[in-house]
């Protein structure tokens, strides 16, 4: 989702700074928060913590994360956007016959809810969020339970994602993975990914080629 679909940067790293100002911290840059996503709400709070050294060392991280979510939450849109050429590519996959699902680290309230006010909730068939299955990535169950969710099979399914989790979980689930470089990912985190994108727009093209009908 963040990455991936979404450009929610923004929205991330201005929660981090109302986080970081609660607890009399320096404020953090959008640039220095971007390679903290990617592993969940309570590594992106912890990583934030860390960033800000010892003035941050007795800060409980479960309070912490706990906050950043409650403030999350409802300001989870308000600067986050599709990256450009979703809409197009989710049209095309859909007049190809896929089914789209999402698979995330997000609490699936949360992914729902952007979903929704963002006008993407009507493309996706099933969302698997971080706390839907007990697992989450890169645990290759979290996809596998998410493709079930979605009634389709691993053999005619593809993952795209730009964090090493993504393809971990792709690799455990053994369906290919696509690394979305237009995301927030650094480059070595493509390994292991089956081809790379540069832009959202080669995805539907792709697809035909990994799985073929």
């Amino acid at each position: 989702m963040d990455g991936t679909l979404i450009d929610s940067l923004p929205d991330l790293a201005a929660c981090a700074n109302r986080l970081l100002s609660h607890y009399g911290l320096p404020p953090i840059g959008s640039e220095q928060v971007r390679p903290m996503i990617g592993d969940g709400v309570a590594m992106l709070v912890s990583r934030l913590l860390a960033h800000a050294g010892t003035p941050a060392a007795g800060i409980d991280r479960a309070e912490a994360t706990a906050r950043y979510m409650a403030d999350y939450t409802p300001h989870s849109t308000d600067l986050s956007r599709p990256f450009p050429g979703t809409t197009g590519m989710l049209e095309s996959l859909r007049a190809s016959g896929w089914h789209m699902a999402v698979c995330t680290n997000k609490p699936v309230a949360a992914a729902r809810h952007i979903l929704k006010v963002l006008e993407l909730e009507h493309w996706f068939v099933a969302v698997g969020g971080g706390d839907s299955f007990g697992v989450r990535k890169p645990d290759p169950r979290h996809l596998l339970d998410t493709i079930e969710l979605a009634r389709g099979t691993p053999r005619h399914a593809f993952m795209t994602g730009d964090h090493h989790n993504d393809i971990a979980t792709a690799e455990g689930a053994h369906v290919p993975a696509v690394f979305a470089r237009w995301g927030y990912g650094r480059p070595e985190m493509e390994a292991g990914a089956t081809v790379g994108a540069d832009s959202i727009s080669e995805i539907a093209h792709l697809a035909g080629e990994l799985v073929p009908v």
